[in-house]
């Protein structure tokens, strides 16, 4: 049993065994001088490389907080091109169906500042945009972002900033791509998670069933 499983034993962190850094000259001692080619890279606008990123990838994550710093960081998914290009300075996000938490778009309402990480599968690197965003519940772009006949809910429109390519060590570190690393059988069904982490009155067959060809049916 993992040491954290509710109900077990856990021994109290120990913080004065910790060398917390709290300290801007302390951190960059640490870390080293940014290398040129990195503290270069940024830049305010999409380039031609940056849509061809975009339309094909279909994944992305967007890290937002409110006006007193409670983040949220939220996955987006569909078909290639998910993150749409308005301008060469605003790209746009469809939402589809979901639980209706929407907790990113409330720490939007509060404070616009958000971070946009887009992922290619197979590809080491990531794309990174930082802006401002705003909640758009209907825009004429919504015909451009329908799947399967249904239009987007809602959309996060977001003025660039910043965007730049985020090197691929992390990907290389965690083998993430590679199937020969993949271990989801190390872990219980989605369903068996949910009824043991969530209070729910539904049964462990009728999580199995909720989540299962029924849940594929309710994407868009």
């Amino acid at each position: 049993m993992h040491p954290f499983v509710e109900g077990t034993q856990m021994d109290t962190v120990d913080t004065r065994l910790w060398t917390e850094v709290t300290d801007p000259e302390k951190l960059r001692e640490i870390v080293g001088e940014v290398k040129p080619r990195a503290a270069q890279k940024e830049r305010p606008k999409l380039h031609a490389r940056d849509l061809e990123w975009l339309a094909a990838s279909p994944y992305c994550v967007i890290a937002t907080s409110d006006a007193e710093g409670n983040c949220d960081a939220s996955p987006k998914g569909d078909p290639a091109g998910i993150v749409h290009v308005l301008d060469d300075s605003t790209v746009a996000i469809p939402e589809r169906k979901g639980n209706h938490r929407v907790d990113g778009y409330h720490n939007v309402l509060s404070n616009p500042h958000v971070g946009l990480l887009s992922l290619v599968p197979g590809r080491r690197e990531t794309l990174r945009i930082n802006g401002r965003a705003r909640v758009v519940s209907d825009a004429p772009f919504f015909d451009d972002m329908v799947v399967k006949g249904h239009r987007p809910i809602l959309a996060l429109v977001v003025e660039i900033e910043t965007i730049f390519f985020h090197c691929g060590k992390a990907s290389m570190r965690s083998g993430i791509w590679k199937p020969e690393t993949w271990t989801p059988e190390a872990l219980p069904s989605h369903a068996q998670m949910v009824k043991e982490t969530q209070r729910v009155e539904e049964t462990l067959e009728q999580l199995t069933e909720y989540y299962g060809t029924q849940y594929e049916k309710q994407l868009y």
